[in-house]
Protein backbone atom coordinates (compact mmCIF):
# COMPACT_ATOMS: atom_id res chain seq x y z
CA UNK A 1 0.00 0.00 0.00
CA UNK A 2 1.52 3.28 -1.12
CA UNK A 3 -1.21 5.62 0.03
CA UNK A 4 0.14 8.72 1.76
CA UNK A 5 -2.04 10.89 3.98
CA UNK A 6 -0.09 14.09 4.48
CA UNK A 7 -0.67 16.11 7.62
CA UNK A 8 1.63 18.54 9.37
CA UNK A 9 1.23 19.82 12.90
CA UNK A 10 3.11 22.40 14.93
CA UNK A 11 3.20 22.76 18.69
CA UNK A 12 4.59 26.28 18.69
CA UNK A 13 2.70 28.74 16.53
CA UNK A 14 5.16 31.58 16.80
CA UNK A 15 8.33 33.14 15.47
CA UNK A 16 10.67 35.87 16.64
CA UNK A 17 11.18 38.57 14.01
CA UNK A 18 14.40 40.05 15.48
CA UNK A 19 16.15 40.72 18.75
CA UNK A 20 14.57 44.16 19.16
CA UNK A 21 10.96 43.00 19.15
CA UNK A 22 9.01 39.77 19.39
CA UNK A 23 6.08 38.97 17.11
CA UNK A 24 3.82 35.95 17.53
CA UNK A 25 1.37 34.97 14.81
CA UNK A 26 -1.47 32.56 15.55
CA UNK A 27 -3.44 31.30 12.57
CA UNK A 28 -6.86 30.28 13.87
CA UNK A 29 -7.14 27.26 11.57
CA UNK A 30 -4.11 25.89 13.52
CA UNK A 31 -6.01 25.86 16.83
CA UNK A 32 -5.64 22.68 18.89
CA UNK A 33 -9.42 22.40 19.45
CA UNK A 34 -11.90 23.97 17.06
CA UNK A 35 -14.92 23.56 19.34
CA UNK A 36 -17.97 24.51 17.28
CA UNK A 37 -16.00 26.66 14.82
CA UNK A 38 -15.32 25.28 11.33
CA UNK A 39 -12.41 25.78 8.90
CA UNK A 40 -13.49 27.72 5.81
CA UNK A 41 -10.94 27.53 2.97
CA UNK A 42 -13.17 28.55 0.03
CA UNK A 43 -11.93 32.11 -0.27
CA UNK A 44 -8.30 31.79 0.85
CA UNK A 45 -6.96 32.64 -2.61
CA UNK A 46 -8.74 36.00 -2.50
CA UNK A 47 -8.48 36.99 1.19
CA UNK A 48 -5.17 35.31 1.94
CA UNK A 49 -5.88 32.38 4.25
CA UNK A 50 -8.43 29.90 5.54
CA UNK A 51 -10.32 31.17 8.58
CA UNK A 52 -12.55 29.91 11.37
CA UNK A 53 -16.30 30.43 11.02
CA UNK A 54 -18.84 30.39 13.87
CA UNK A 55 -21.54 28.58 11.92
CA UNK A 56 -24.10 28.19 14.67
CA UNK A 57 -27.42 28.94 12.92
CA UNK A 58 -28.20 31.56 15.53
CA UNK A 59 -26.88 29.65 18.54
CA UNK A 60 -23.39 30.61 19.81
CA UNK A 61 -20.91 27.82 19.07
CA UNK A 62 -18.48 26.20 21.50
CA UNK A 63 -15.17 28.03 22.00
CA UNK A 64 -12.16 27.24 19.84
CA UNK A 65 -9.01 26.97 21.99
CA UNK A 66 -5.27 26.62 21.65
CA UNK A 67 -2.07 26.90 23.68
CA UNK A 68 0.95 28.83 22.41
CA UNK A 69 4.44 29.68 23.64
CA UNK A 70 5.83 33.22 23.72
CA UNK A 71 9.53 34.03 23.35
CA UNK A 72 9.35 36.43 26.28
CA UNK A 73 6.93 38.01 28.72
CA UNK A 74 6.03 41.69 28.54
CA UNK A 75 3.63 44.08 26.85
CA UNK A 76 2.23 43.13 23.46
CA UNK A 77 -0.16 44.85 21.12
CA UNK A 78 -2.81 42.47 19.80
CA UNK A 79 -4.17 42.54 16.25
CA UNK A 80 -7.08 40.35 15.10
CA UNK A 81 -7.79 39.81 11.41
CA UNK A 82 -11.55 39.73 10.94
CA UNK A 83 -14.40 41.66 9.32
CA UNK A 84 -18.00 42.78 9.68
CA UNK A 85 -19.39 40.29 7.20
CA UNK A 86 -22.64 42.18 6.52
CA UNK A 87 -20.70 45.40 5.95
CA UNK A 88 -20.96 45.19 2.13
CA UNK A 89 -24.73 45.68 2.40
CA UNK A 90 -24.60 48.64 4.73
CA UNK A 91 -23.32 51.05 2.10
CA UNK A 92 -25.20 49.93 -0.99
CA UNK A 93 -27.88 52.36 -2.17
CA UNK A 94 -29.79 49.74 -4.11
CA UNK A 95 -33.02 47.87 -3.37
CA UNK A 96 -34.19 48.02 0.27
CA UNK A 97 -33.95 44.24 0.50
CA UNK A 98 -30.17 44.54 0.18
CA UNK A 99 -29.65 46.96 3.05
CA UNK A 100 -28.42 45.65 6.37
CA UNK A 101 -28.06 46.95 9.90
CA UNK A 102 -26.41 45.45 12.94
CA UNK A 103 -23.32 43.29 13.39
CA UNK A 104 -24.21 39.60 13.63
CA UNK A 105 -20.66 38.18 13.57
CA UNK A 106 -19.51 39.33 17.01
CA UNK A 107 -16.97 37.39 19.05
CA UNK A 108 -14.38 37.80 21.80
CA UNK A 109 -10.72 36.85 22.14
CA UNK A 110 -10.01 35.33 25.56
CA UNK A 111 -6.40 35.25 26.82
CA UNK A 112 -5.77 33.04 29.85
CA UNK A 113 -9.51 33.12 30.64
CA UNK A 114 -9.71 36.93 30.48
CA UNK A 115 -11.45 38.53 27.46
CA UNK A 116 -9.82 41.36 25.58
CA UNK A 117 -11.83 44.55 25.89
CA UNK A 118 -12.81 45.05 22.23
CA UNK A 119 -15.60 43.07 20.59
CA UNK A 120 -14.43 41.72 17.25
CA UNK A 121 -16.17 41.24 13.93
CA UNK A 122 -17.84 44.64 14.12
CA UNK A 123 -15.59 46.87 12.00
CA UNK A 124 -14.99 47.24 8.25
CA UNK A 125 -16.64 45.37 5.42
CA UNK A 126 -13.32 44.00 4.15
CA UNK A 127 -10.87 41.74 5.90
CA UNK A 128 -8.73 43.91 8.18
CA UNK A 129 -6.50 43.81 11.27
CA UNK A 130 -8.63 45.09 14.15
CA UNK A 131 -6.68 46.59 17.05
CA UNK A 132 -7.16 44.51 20.20
CA UNK A 133 -5.24 46.86 22.50
CA UNK A 134 -2.09 46.35 24.59
CA UNK A 135 -1.93 43.51 27.10
CA UNK A 136 0.72 42.18 29.47
CA UNK A 137 1.81 38.56 28.92
CA UNK A 138 3.06 37.42 32.32
CA UNK A 139 3.95 33.83 31.39
CA UNK A 140 5.50 32.29 28.31
CA UNK A 141 2.79 29.68 27.74
CA UNK A 142 -0.75 31.01 27.38
CA UNK A 143 -4.17 29.82 26.25
CA UNK A 144 -6.25 31.61 23.63
CA UNK A 145 -9.94 31.08 22.96
CA UNK A 146 -12.37 32.37 20.35
CA UNK A 147 -15.67 33.01 22.09
CA UNK A 148 -18.64 33.35 19.75
CA UNK A 149 -21.36 35.76 20.91
CA UNK A 150 -24.14 35.20 18.39
CA UNK A 151 -23.94 31.99 16.34
CA UNK A 152 -24.41 34.13 13.25
CA UNK A 153 -21.31 33.47 11.12
CA UNK A 154 -18.59 35.37 13.00
CA UNK A 155 -15.16 34.80 11.47
CA UNK A 156 -11.55 35.10 12.56
CA UNK A 157 -8.49 34.59 10.38
CA UNK A 158 -5.48 35.23 12.62
CA UNK A 159 -4.25 36.85 15.85
CA UNK A 160 -0.95 38.73 16.01
CA UNK A 161 0.98 39.74 19.16
CA UNK A 162 3.87 42.20 18.87
CA UNK A 163 6.10 43.97 21.38
CA UNK A 164 6.50 46.62 18.67
CA UNK A 165 3.29 48.49 19.47
CA UNK A 166 3.48 50.53 16.27
CA UNK A 167 3.71 47.46 14.02
CA UNK A 168 0.68 47.17 11.72
CA UNK A 169 0.72 43.80 9.94
CA UNK A 170 0.31 43.74 6.14
CA UNK A 171 -3.22 43.08 4.93
CA UNK A 172 -2.70 42.38 1.21
CA UNK A 173 -0.78 39.79 -0.76
CA UNK A 174 1.98 39.28 -1.74
CA UNK A 175 3.33 41.13 1.33
CA UNK A 176 0.95 39.36 3.70
CA UNK A 177 1.73 35.83 2.51
CA UNK A 178 5.48 36.45 2.77
CA UNK A 179 5.02 37.96 6.24
CA UNK A 180 3.08 34.89 7.36
CA UNK A 181 5.54 32.38 5.93
CA UNK A 182 8.42 34.15 7.65
CA UNK A 183 6.69 34.17 11.03
CA UNK A 184 5.61 30.54 10.77
CA UNK A 185 9.04 29.39 9.60
CA UNK A 186 7.95 28.02 6.22
CA UNK A 187 10.43 27.98 3.30
CA UNK A 188 9.87 30.15 0.25
CA UNK A 189 10.33 27.07 -1.94
CA UNK A 190 8.12 24.19 -0.79
CA UNK A 191 9.47 20.64 -0.73
CA UNK A 192 8.46 18.08 -3.33
CA UNK A 193 5.71 15.66 -2.34
CA UNK A 194 7.00 13.09 -4.82
CA UNK A 195 7.14 12.71 -8.59
CA UNK A 196 3.96 11.59 -10.33
CA UNK A 197 2.65 10.44 -13.68
CA UNK A 198 -0.71 12.09 -12.98
CA UNK A 199 -1.65 14.91 -10.61
CA UNK A 200 -5.42 15.24 -10.05
CA UNK A 201 -6.59 18.47 -8.43
CA UNK A 202 -10.10 18.50 -7.01
CA UNK A 203 -11.89 15.75 -5.10
CA UNK A 204 -15.44 15.98 -6.42
CA UNK A 205 -16.97 13.14 -8.38
CA UNK A 206 -14.97 14.06 -11.50
CA UNK A 207 -11.68 14.20 -9.61
CA UNK A 208 -12.35 10.99 -7.70
CA UNK A 209 -13.17 9.17 -10.92
CA UNK A 210 -10.08 10.60 -12.63
CA UNK A 211 -7.77 9.55 -9.79
CA UNK A 212 -9.23 6.04 -9.58
CA UNK A 213 -9.08 5.55 -13.35
CA UNK A 214 -5.50 6.83 -13.60
CA UNK A 215 -4.32 4.60 -10.76
CA UNK A 216 -6.04 1.53 -12.19
CA UNK A 217 -4.29 2.16 -15.49
CA UNK A 218 -0.91 2.00 -13.80
CA UNK A 219 -0.20 5.70 -13.30
CA UNK A 220 1.43 6.90 -10.11
CA UNK A 221 -1.16 9.46 -9.05
CA UNK A 222 -1.25 12.37 -6.61
CA UNK A 223 -4.82 13.20 -5.60
CA UNK A 224 -5.25 16.68 -4.06
CA UNK A 225 -8.47 17.75 -2.33
CA UNK A 226 -8.99 20.89 -0.23
CA UNK A 227 -11.58 19.35 2.11
CA UNK A 228 -11.41 16.36 4.47
CA UNK A 229 -14.12 14.54 2.47
CA UNK A 230 -14.55 13.58 -1.18
CA UNK A 231 -17.50 14.09 -3.48
CA UNK A 232 -17.81 17.87 -3.77
CA UNK A 233 -21.51 18.58 -4.24
CA UNK A 234 -22.15 14.90 -3.58
CA UNK A 235 -20.72 14.96 -0.05
CA UNK A 236 -22.08 15.38 3.47
CA UNK A 237 -20.84 18.98 3.41
CA UNK A 238 -23.05 20.09 0.49
CA UNK A 239 -25.59 17.23 0.11
CA UNK A 240 -26.62 16.98 -3.52
CA UNK A 241 -27.40 13.41 -4.52
CA UNK A 242 -25.44 11.76 -7.30
CA UNK A 243 -27.16 11.73 -10.69
CA UNK A 244 -26.42 11.72 -14.38
CA UNK A 245 -26.75 9.49 -17.41
CA UNK A 246 -24.37 6.56 -17.48
CA UNK A 247 -24.11 3.30 -19.45
CA UNK A 248 -25.71 4.76 -22.58
CA UNK A 249 -26.34 2.73 -25.71
CA UNK A 250 -23.32 4.10 -27.58
CA UNK A 251 -21.07 4.12 -24.51
CA UNK A 252 -22.08 1.18 -22.32
CA UNK A 253 -18.98 1.39 -20.09
CA UNK A 254 -19.25 5.14 -19.48
CA UNK A 255 -20.05 5.58 -15.82
CA UNK A 256 -18.57 2.38 -14.39
CA UNK A 257 -16.52 4.29 -11.81
CA UNK A 258 -19.39 6.66 -11.07
CA UNK A 259 -21.54 3.64 -10.28
CA UNK A 260 -18.99 2.50 -7.71
CA UNK A 261 -19.45 5.84 -5.91
CA UNK A 262 -23.24 5.74 -6.01
CA UNK A 263 -24.97 5.90 -2.62
CA UNK A 264 -27.60 3.39 -1.59
CA UNK A 265 -30.27 6.09 -1.22
CA UNK A 266 -30.81 9.32 -3.19
CA UNK A 267 -33.27 12.18 -3.85
CA UNK A 268 -33.32 13.58 -0.35
CA UNK A 269 -35.13 16.77 0.65
CA UNK A 270 -35.61 18.82 3.80
CA UNK A 271 -34.63 17.44 7.21
CA UNK A 272 -34.33 13.93 5.77
CA UNK A 273 -31.24 15.08 3.84
CA UNK A 274 -28.82 13.82 6.48
CA UNK A 275 -25.03 13.58 6.32
CA UNK A 276 -24.82 9.80 6.61
CA UNK A 277 -26.69 9.26 3.34
CA UNK A 278 -23.70 10.55 1.38
CA UNK A 279 -21.38 7.77 2.52
CA UNK A 280 -18.23 9.91 2.61
CA UNK A 281 -16.18 7.04 3.96
CA UNK A 282 -17.11 4.84 1.01
CA UNK A 283 -15.38 7.18 -1.42
CA UNK A 284 -12.28 7.50 0.77
CA UNK A 285 -12.13 3.72 1.19
CA UNK A 286 -12.11 3.25 -2.58
CA UNK A 287 -9.23 5.71 -2.89
CA UNK A 288 -7.31 4.03 -0.07
CA UNK A 289 -7.59 0.70 -1.83
CA UNK A 290 -5.57 1.90 -4.84
CA UNK A 291 -1.84 1.27 -4.42
CA UNK A 292 -0.94 3.89 -7.05
CA UNK A 293 -2.71 6.81 -5.34
CA UNK A 294 -1.07 9.19 -2.87
CA UNK A 295 -3.98 11.08 -1.32
CA UNK A 296 -3.59 14.63 0.02
CA UNK A 297 -6.80 15.66 1.80
CA UNK A 298 -6.92 19.19 3.20
CA UNK A 299 -4.58 20.64 0.56
CA UNK A 300 -5.61 23.47 -1.76
CA UNK A 301 -3.67 23.78 -5.03
CA UNK A 302 -3.24 27.48 -5.73
CA UNK A 303 0.07 27.88 -7.59
CA UNK A 304 1.26 26.45 -10.92
CA UNK A 305 4.73 26.15 -12.42
CA UNK A 306 4.96 26.15 -16.21
CA UNK A 307 7.73 25.77 -18.78
CA UNK A 308 7.25 26.55 -22.48
CA UNK A 309 3.51 26.64 -22.04
CA UNK A 310 3.29 23.26 -20.26
CA UNK A 311 2.50 22.62 -16.60
CA UNK A 312 5.48 21.20 -14.74
CA UNK A 313 4.17 21.25 -11.16
CA UNK A 314 1.39 22.52 -8.93
CA UNK A 315 1.86 23.81 -5.41
CA UNK A 316 -0.75 23.13 -2.75
CA UNK A 317 -1.22 24.60 0.70
CA UNK A 318 -2.51 22.74 3.74
CA UNK A 319 -5.74 24.39 4.91
CA UNK A 320 -4.96 23.73 8.58
CA UNK A 321 -1.23 24.30 8.92
CA UNK A 322 -0.43 26.60 6.00
CA UNK A 323 2.48 24.38 4.91
CA UNK A 324 2.99 24.01 1.16
CA UNK A 325 4.00 21.05 -0.99
CA UNK A 326 5.13 20.90 -4.61
CA UNK A 327 3.71 18.27 -6.97
CA UNK A 328 5.74 17.72 -10.17
CA UNK A 329 4.11 15.50 -12.74
CA UNK A 330 3.78 14.39 -16.33
CA UNK A 331 0.05 14.96 -16.71
CA UNK A 332 -2.37 17.14 -14.75
CA UNK A 333 -6.12 16.84 -14.43
CA UNK A 334 -7.97 20.04 -13.45
CA UNK A 335 -11.08 18.83 -11.61
CA UNK A 336 -11.51 21.95 -9.48
CA UNK A 337 -14.89 22.69 -11.03
CA UNK A 338 -13.75 26.21 -11.88
CA UNK A 339 -10.78 25.55 -14.17
CA UNK A 340 -8.47 27.05 -11.54
CA UNK A 341 -5.35 25.13 -12.54
CA UNK A 342 -5.79 25.94 -16.20
CA UNK A 343 -6.31 29.60 -15.36
CA UNK A 344 -3.18 29.71 -13.21
CA UNK A 345 -1.26 28.05 -16.04
CA UNK A 346 -2.29 30.80 -18.44
CA UNK A 347 -4.79 28.82 -20.51
CA UNK A 348 -7.38 30.63 -22.62
CA UNK A 349 -10.71 30.98 -20.88
CA UNK A 350 -14.12 32.60 -21.12
CA UNK A 351 -16.05 33.92 -18.11
CA UNK A 352 -19.65 35.03 -18.46
CA UNK A 353 -20.41 37.55 -15.74
CA UNK A 354 -24.03 38.35 -16.60
CA UNK A 355 -26.50 35.58 -15.95
CA UNK A 356 -24.07 32.73 -15.33
CA UNK A 357 -25.06 29.92 -13.00
CA UNK A 358 -24.70 30.70 -9.34
CA UNK A 359 -23.94 29.07 -6.02
CA UNK A 360 -26.19 27.47 -3.47
CA UNK A 361 -25.94 26.72 0.24
CA UNK A 362 -28.57 24.12 0.99
CA UNK A 363 -30.33 24.28 4.36
CA UNK A 364 -33.23 22.71 6.20
CA UNK A 365 -35.33 22.95 9.36
CA UNK A 366 -36.47 20.35 11.84
CA UNK A 367 -39.50 19.95 14.09
CA UNK A 368 -38.97 19.74 17.85
CA UNK A 369 -41.28 18.82 20.72
CA UNK A 370 -41.78 22.37 21.98
CA UNK A 371 -41.87 25.94 20.64
CA UNK A 372 -38.51 27.39 19.53
CA UNK A 373 -37.98 31.13 19.22
CA UNK A 374 -35.74 32.84 16.68
CA UNK A 375 -34.40 36.40 16.94
CA UNK A 376 -35.23 39.16 14.48
CA UNK A 377 -32.35 39.60 12.01
CA UNK A 378 -32.24 43.22 10.73
CA UNK A 379 -29.00 42.45 8.88
CA UNK A 380 -30.60 39.62 6.86
CA UNK A 381 -32.61 39.96 3.65
CA UNK A 382 -36.02 41.45 4.39
CA UNK A 383 -38.34 38.95 2.75
CA UNK A 384 -41.49 40.00 4.62
CA UNK A 385 -43.14 41.23 1.40
CA UNK A 386 -41.55 38.67 -0.93
CA UNK A 387 -42.69 35.25 -2.12
CA UNK A 388 -40.13 32.50 -1.77
CA UNK A 389 -40.09 28.71 -2.07
CA UNK A 390 -41.66 27.25 1.05
CA UNK A 391 -43.73 30.31 1.97
CA UNK A 392 -47.51 30.30 1.76
CA UNK A 393 -47.81 26.54 2.05
CA UNK A 394 -46.32 25.78 -1.38
CA UNK A 395 -44.22 22.70 -0.94
CA UNK A 396 -43.98 23.10 2.83
CA UNK A 397 -40.67 22.75 4.59
CA UNK A 398 -39.22 20.53 1.85
CA UNK A 399 -38.97 23.62 -0.39
CA UNK A 400 -37.06 25.59 2.21
CA UNK A 401 -33.37 25.64 1.50
CA UNK A 402 -33.42 23.52 -1.66
CA UNK A 403 -31.46 24.37 -4.79
CA UNK A 404 -34.04 27.03 -5.56
CA UNK A 405 -32.01 29.15 -3.11
CA UNK A 406 -29.25 30.03 -5.53
CA UNK A 407 -27.48 33.37 -6.09
CA UNK A 408 -24.45 35.06 -7.58
CA UNK A 409 -25.65 35.22 -11.17
CA UNK A 410 -24.22 38.69 -11.85
CA UNK A 411 -21.08 38.70 -9.73
CA UNK A 412 -17.55 37.52 -10.34
CA UNK A 413 -17.68 34.02 -8.79
CA UNK A 414 -14.09 34.28 -7.55
CA UNK A 415 -13.52 37.85 -6.42
CA UNK A 416 -16.99 37.92 -4.83
CA UNK A 417 -17.22 34.31 -3.72
CA UNK A 418 -17.52 35.14 -0.03
CA UNK A 419 -20.08 37.85 -0.84
CA UNK A 420 -22.21 35.33 -2.74
CA UNK A 421 -22.04 32.73 0.02
CA UNK A 422 -22.87 35.35 2.66
CA UNK A 423 -25.82 36.56 0.59
CA UNK A 424 -27.14 32.99 0.78
CA UNK A 425 -26.74 33.11 4.56
CA UNK A 426 -28.70 36.38 4.65
CA UNK A 427 -31.44 34.82 2.51
CA UNK A 428 -31.75 31.83 4.84
CA UNK A 429 -31.81 33.86 8.03
CA UNK A 430 -34.18 36.40 6.47
CA UNK A 431 -36.60 33.70 5.34
CA UNK A 432 -36.61 31.98 8.72
CA UNK A 433 -37.02 35.32 10.51
CA UNK A 434 -39.99 36.05 8.24
CA UNK A 435 -41.65 32.67 8.76
CA UNK A 436 -41.14 32.65 12.53
CA UNK A 437 -41.71 36.32 13.40
CA UNK A 438 -43.93 37.69 10.60
CA UNK A 439 -45.98 34.72 9.41
CA UNK A 440 -45.99 33.13 12.89
CA UNK A 441 -45.72 29.57 11.55
CA UNK A 442 -43.44 26.63 12.27
CA UNK A 443 -43.56 27.44 15.96
CA UNK A 444 -41.98 24.12 16.96
CA UNK A 445 -39.36 24.11 14.21
CA UNK A 446 -35.73 25.20 14.35
CA UNK A 447 -32.94 25.68 11.82
CA UNK A 448 -31.35 22.25 11.60
CA UNK A 449 -28.48 22.38 9.09
CA UNK A 450 -26.93 24.65 6.49
CA UNK A 451 -23.99 24.06 4.15
CA UNK A 452 -21.30 26.65 4.70
CA UNK A 453 -19.36 25.20 1.74
CA UNK A 454 -21.14 26.49 -1.36
CA UNK A 455 -22.42 24.12 -4.01
CA UNK A 456 -21.65 25.18 -7.57
CA UNK A 457 -23.83 24.64 -10.60
CA UNK A 458 -22.53 23.68 -13.99
CA UNK A 459 -25.74 23.15 -15.99
CA UNK A 460 -28.90 25.28 -16.45
CA UNK A 461 -31.01 23.32 -14.00
CA UNK A 462 -34.00 24.42 -11.92
CA UNK A 463 -34.87 27.27 -14.22
CA UNK A 464 -38.09 28.05 -12.44
CA UNK A 465 -36.32 28.44 -9.14
CA UNK A 466 -33.51 30.51 -10.65
CA UNK A 467 -35.95 32.87 -12.37
CA UNK A 468 -37.89 33.26 -9.16
CA UNK A 469 -34.77 34.17 -7.25
CA UNK A 470 -33.38 36.50 -9.93
CA UNK A 471 -36.55 38.46 -10.63
CA UNK A 472 -38.42 38.56 -7.37
CA UNK A 473 -35.87 38.41 -4.56
CA UNK A 474 -32.48 39.32 -5.91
Amino acid sequence: MHIKFWTLSFLLLRATVNMADSTVLVETEHFDRLGGWVVDQQFMDEMGSPFLLAHGLGIPVEDAETTIDFPETGEYRVWVRTRDWVGPWKTESTAPAKKASGTPGKFQIIINHSPLRPIFGVKDADWNWQDGGVIFIDKKRITIALHDLTGFEGRCDAILFSTDKDRIPPNQDPEMSGFRRKLLGYPENPPDAGVYDMVVVGGGIAGTCAALSAARNGLKTAFIQDRPVLGGNNSSEIRVWLQGKIHGVKYPRLGDVVQELEQEKSAHYGPDNTADLYEDEKKITLVKAEKNISFFPGYRANEVETENGAIKAVIAQNINTGARLRFPGRWFSDCTGDGCIGFLAGADYDLTLDGHMGRCNLWNVKETEKPVSFPHCPWALDLSSKPFPGRGGEGGITKLGGWYWESGFYHDPFEKGEYIRDWNFRAMYGAWDCLKNIDKIYANHKLNWCAYISGKTGIPALIRGCDLVKKKIY
